[in-house]
């Protein structure tokens, strides 16, 4: 269990790097995606995931793609930071199972993020 709570709001869940934004809190994000893809038939589609240039983003992606992999999902990793926009529409683009985008979008550069698109590329409901 998470240490501390986590709490999605509008387009996802924000949080201070190291405070309540840790690996752990990511790592168990990043299951509940992975349950929701496979619960919902998607796994062999993939799941993309993009990151920002926030501090440790890249890490947090790697942490999140660790998980879905290790459920058997296929992962398309960015290779680089990637805008919003660009990760959203690769999903529809690659048929994807839909994205994790770990970036806190407008947030002090302190915080970060955890955002999950649908298979249309759209922010989840």
């Amino acid at each position: 269990m998470p240490k501390t709570p986590i709490k999605f709001g509008t387009d996802g869940w924000r949080g201070i790097i190291a405070e309540d934004f840790t690996f752990d809190n990511v790592r168990t994000c990043a299951q509940g995606v992975a349950d929701y893809v496979k619960q919902s038939g998607l796994s062999e589609r993939g799941l993309v995931i993009g990151y920002d240039t926030r501090f440790a983003s890249e890490d947090f992606a790697a942490a999140a793609a660790e998980v879905v992999a290790g459920n058997n999902i296929k992962v398309h990793l960015c290779l680089k930071p990637a805008p919003t926009p660009v990760v959203s529409y690769t999903v529809p683009a690659t048929k994807a199972a839909g994205a994790v985008i770990i970036t806190a979008s407008h947030n002090p550069s302190s915080w970060n993020g955890f955002k999950y698109k649908s298979q249309e590329g759209a922010s989840a409901p």
